[in-house]
């Protein structure tokens, strides 16, 4: 853990329906309640990685358990507002190693709606919440368009 916190506990990204729903799954990955009474800007804070935590990482090192639980939240997030938005189950599928490389595929019936590879995992994180808000908010306007695109093999 970090000591400074890179985010206010008072800044409105926290009441949106993607940060909103990313730290329901984050509550939701905590199943021994470590992170129980945590404010939900404490609890989003790991997801941030300025330069400068960027640069306190080595650069080459596996993933730890948190950071891979941070990656399941996140598009588990994604594919909740997916499924939300299109009224079709969406599944994610995330395939990651121990050194930290994979693949995220998040399916809307037979339709692949997101395809991202995953690298340097143990570096997974945004610049900034303002960041993390803008690319999820770009990746479900492009999953909704691909549903919009293909209705027939989304509702396969």
């Amino acid at each position: 853990m970090y000591d400074e916190l890179m985010i206010d506990e008072q800044d409105p990204l926290l009441e949106s329906d993607f940060v909103r729903e990313l730290v329901r799954q984050l509550r939701a990955l905590d199943s021994y309640g470590a992170c129980e009474g945590w404010s939900d800007a404490r609890l989003l804070d790991p997801l941030i990685m300025t330069k400068a935590r960027k640069r306190e990482m080595p650069v080459v090192a596996d993933p730890d358990e948190v950071t891979v639980a941070n990656i399941r939240a996140y598009y588990n997030a994604l594919a909740v507002l997916i499924e939300r938005e299109c009224g079709h189950m969406a599944r994610p599928l995330i395939s990651l190693s121990h050194e930290g490389f994979g693949r995220v595929l998040i399916s809307v019936g037979r339709l692949v709606v997101i395809d991202r590879v995953l690298r340097d995992a143990h570096l997974f994180g945004f610049d900034s919440l303002a960041k993390l808000k803008t690319d999820s908010d770009r990746l479900l306007s492009e999953a909704q368009a691909l549903v919009g695109t293909h209705p027939a093999v989304a509702a396969i």
